[in-house]
């Protein structure tokens, strides 16, 4: 534990920074795997879960939540399995 008040504060203001940040990754979790399950069953809401999926991840790197590369990497996959579901609809 630390002595010094502004060690103290800092604590406090981490522990708080974390329990936000986790929250963060836990909801983008979550849409991440409803997005998954939408595309795979070939449901009409999967474009517009994804759509919000996308978003999520731009707001959690706006935020430095993530980092800007996995942002891009995880957006791209989730594209691609789109467009992918897409094809073989047609």
């Amino acid at each position: 534990m630390p002595n010094i008040k502004s060690a103290k504060k800092e604590l406090k203001k981490s522990k708080k920074l974390s329990k936000k940040n986790l929250d963060v990754k836990l909801e983008l979790k979550k849409l991440a795997k409803q997005s998954l399950k939408a595309i795979e069953a070939g449901d009409a809401k999967a474009e517009e879960l994804v759509l919000k999926t996308l978003k999520a991840y731009d707001k959690a790197t706006k935020k430095k939540v993530i980092k800007p590369n996995t942002r891009d990497r995880k957006k791209s996959r989730l594209h691609k399995k789109l467009n992918s579901s897409k094809k073989t609809k047609k």
